[in-house]
């Protein structure tokens, strides 16, 4: 899906066991700087079973940048940047998602995304998370779909802004487990 001249083109794809080695990729001290740093290896093998096993409670998907992406350059299946080719015309640049969570006593959506350093700054997260917006509205299980940036993200921020999102407040959260941050509160309206 393309929004507007020279938003990216990206699509999301359903997370498969191969994409552990993405998730390595994504757990940097780079990528993790707002949220408490990189994850132990076990961490991550957890992670990612989770991942595997929403079952029904939501969704994580991989993001491909598409040949053409609007940005101004054709993408190879290999990234000339470091980027894994996925073939199918494509190269993987990161991840997007949603679960269910409990926000004040009700149900709804949370998301998170990521891309990698080599390929931030273009529009790809909001991109992706528009098309997040869009599957997790489909589901019409939850009315809203949140996401909880740290205060200190500006991008991560700009990004909830772009993709459609509206502040709701600054906040107090729980991540990773055991650790608070603070973290400004966006929301989108599913249905």
């Amino acid at each position: 899906m393309t929004r507007g001249t020279g938003a990216p083109r990206v699509r999301i794809e359903e997370w498969t066991a191969d994409d552990i080695d993405l998730l390595h990729r994504l757990n940097t001290p780079e990528m993790t700087e707002h949220l408490g740093g990189p994850e132990t290896e076990a961490q991550v093998v957890a992670r990612h079973g989770r991942y595997l096993g929403l079952d029904g409670t939501g969704q994580m998907f991989r993001v491909v940048l598409t040949e053409g992406d609007g940005t101004g350059g054709a993408v190879g299946d290999e990234g000339g940047d470091g980027a894994t080719g996925d073939g199918a015309g494509g190269t993987l640049v990161g991840s997007v998602g949603y679960w269910e969570l409990s926000w004040r006593g009700e149900r709804a959506y949370e998301t998170g995304w990521g891309v990698l350093p080599e390929f931030q700054g273009r529009g790809i997260a909001a991109a992706a998370a528009r098309e997040v917006i869009a599957v997790a509205r489909v589901k019409g299980r939850h009315r809203y779909l949140h996401a909880f940036p740290s205060v200190a993200h500006a991008a991560s921020n700009a990004v909830a802004r772009k993709a459609g999102f509206g502040f709701r407040e600054e906040c107090e959260i729980e991540y990773p487990k055991g650790r608070r941050m603070r973290a400004n509160n966006w929301r989108v309206k599913l249905g």
